[in-house]
């Protein structure tokens, strides 16, 4: 098979010939630039220079040569910022400064920063919604947004590779998250239940737009879209299942119904960090295909149960090593065991993209990486 057909058939839940591997095809299985620099050294790239593509969690935009060493299955699309907003990185005291596209305003250390933090939200204050109506919300028409990419897509499916496609912004509750700040964000949905609607509404009309300027261009190239809200915590639920049932799973099966409708081929790619085993059988209710990143270190998210109880419903996509107890780890051998159970418990029957259990962080060594990598080439052959 080649890469395109591996994919399709993971997707489809049919065993393909291997199991399909990712790097850097989202924004949550990508690889800190910091960790990048070593890989490429590690791998005798010496000539290469690491590019960030991904400003607040500082991923490093993976190299042709390097994806086509690593047999990387997955190419991606991202739509670039439109010519009239230019990303303005500044240095103020001891941190680099920069406001998104959105308004968030996100701030680094310059001196030992790995990520950047957000320091202002844009309608923290807002009281009425007016000012939520009246706010300079990004404008999913500009033309500018999608030069290039319907060839770029149709470029990566004709060489064979799966194609997957970027979402504008944040997820749909995330993004009214970052608007408005976390305290307000979450009393939102008691206190002030009509902005919370008012905003969420006004994203998911973003995102609908955003779809279908993207996968009319070239829709029938991409095989995943991407779509993310974060929900759960480590040990369980950031907010009620009821609280989500009833404010955020209407917009979310909103959305993922118009995608649905504007491309009906492609697999929706969700991704929710955490315990978000009481979530998955709504995410699924509401559209989605593809369930990310399957944080196994997580309550109630065993990968065997996982499997059984939803793996004929939705494709597992990540859950390969566990980023947050093994990974930056300095025992090779537990990265190798933990792949391995990994894949025993989520390759049978198809319905499996390997990649780690969300980005891997700046202090991943490159020898764990590659007996990641090299225990997948072992054990992720469909005999």
């Amino acid at each position: 098979m080649n890469s395109k057909e591996r994919l399709q058939a993971a997707l489809a839940h049919q065993t393909p010939d291997r199991v399909p591997f990712d790097l850097g095809g989202s924004p949550m299985s990508g690889i800190h630039i910091a960790a990048y620099d070593k890989l490429i050294k590690y791998l005798g790239f010496d000539d290469l220079e690491a590019e960030v593509c991904d400003h607040i969690q500082q991923l490093a935009l993976p190299h042709e040569q390097v994806l086509k060493q690593l047999e990387v299955d997955i190419r991606t699309i991202r739509s670039g910022s439109p010519d009239s907003f230019k990303l303005d990185i500044q240095k103020t005291g001891d941190y680099s400064e920069y406001t998104d596209e959105w308004g968030v305003r996100w701030r680094k250390p310059i001196v030992g920063g790995l990520y950047y933090d957000m320091v202002f939200h844009p309608l923290e204050y807002a009281q009425n919604l007016a000012e939520i109506r009246n706010y300079s919300w990004i404008n999913p028409e500009d033309e500018s947004r999608y030069y290039g990419l319907a060839e770029t897509a149709a470029n990566y499916a004709n060489d064979g590779f799966g194609v997957i496609y970027w979402s504008i912004g944040p997820g749909v509750s995330e993004t009214h998250a970052w608007l408005r700040g976390y305290e307000k964000y979450y009393t939102d949905f008691y206190l002030n239940p009509d902005i919370a609607e008012t905003i969420m509404s006004k994203i998911v009309d973003i995102k609908i737009e955003y779809w279908k300027n993207a996968l009319s261009r070239s829709g029938k190239h991409i095989d995943v879209v991407v779509e993310a809200d974060d929900l759960a915590g480590q040990n369980g639920p950031l907010i009620s299942p009821n609280a989500y049932r009833q404010f955020i799973k209407p917009q979310h099966t909103r959305l993922f119904s118009a995608i649905k409708k504007i491309a009906p081929h492609v697999k929706i790619f969700f991704h929710s960090c955490g315990a978000v085993h009481d979530f998955i059988g709504d995410f699924i209710e509401s559209g989605i295909d593809i369930l990310n990143p399957v944080q196994k270190s997580a309550t109630s998210m065993d990968l065997q149960q996982l499997k059984q109880e939803f793996g004929k419903d939705v494709v597992f996509w990540g859950g390969g090593v566990d980023t947050q107890r093994v990974f930056d780890g300095d025992d090779i051998e537990a990265v190798r065991a933990d792949v391995r159970q990994n894949i025993t418990a989520l390759k049978p029957g198809g319905g499996f993209v390997f990649t780690p259990v969300h980005n891997t962080q700046a202090n991943v060594p490159p020898q764990n990486y590659m007996a990641m990598w090299e225990t997948l080439q072992e054990e992720g052959l469909y005999r």
